[in-house]
């Protein structure tokens, strides 16, 4: 458990940076894009597909994080008022439905990629597929971190009030 701790607290990390670079550098080309369409009066065809793909990818890799590091929001008024094996047990089926959708993104996120893969995208000449790999990868990720936090509410510990490593 505590090798798993120190992967996935490796990869929130790594993932967080990256997904901070993807907005520092979306935030960037938008804001070229209005320089060169109100200032020059010619925007760059690319800026527009490059600032989507960013989103795509730096939105879902920020999810994944969500995740593992419990910052989703989450309404707990029936779970405050369970008594505390029935409150553990409702995190632990939640944990198990985020889990759940993790494993539908990585399933169809990968059919998408694979059908989207021999697209290109004209302005960026990039494959359509590599802008939604980030779906099936934040799938994979947000599975790995859902059992992650299973195994620390199984483990007796409460995976929503705890820091996971």
């Amino acid at each position: 458990m505590k090798n798993l701790a120190i992967i996935t607290q490796w990869a929130s990390n790594l993932l967080i940076a990256l997904a901070g670079l993807g907005l520092v550098a979306m935030t960037a080309i938008v804001s070229w894009q209005v320089f060169g369409r109100f200032i020059l009066n010619s925007s760059p065809s690319w800026s527009e597909q490059a600032a989507l793909t960013l989103m795509i990818w730096f939105v879902t890799l920020a999810a994944a994080v969500g995740v593992r590091e419990g910052f989703h929001i989450r309404i707990t008024a029936v779970e405050d008022a369970l008594p505390p094996t029935a409150r553990r047990g409702m995190r632990i089926l939640a944990d198990l439905v985020v889990g759940a959708i993790g494993a539908a993104m990585l399933y169809w996120g990968g059919e998408l990629v694979a059908r989207t893969w021999g697209h290109v995208i004209p302005s960026l000449g990039l494959s359509r597929g590599f802008a939604y790999l980030g779906l099936p990868l934040a799938g994979g990720l947000i599975v790995l971190f859902a059992f992650e936090r299973v195994l620390v509410e199984l483990g007796g510990k409460n995976a929503a009030d705890k820091e996971m490593a």
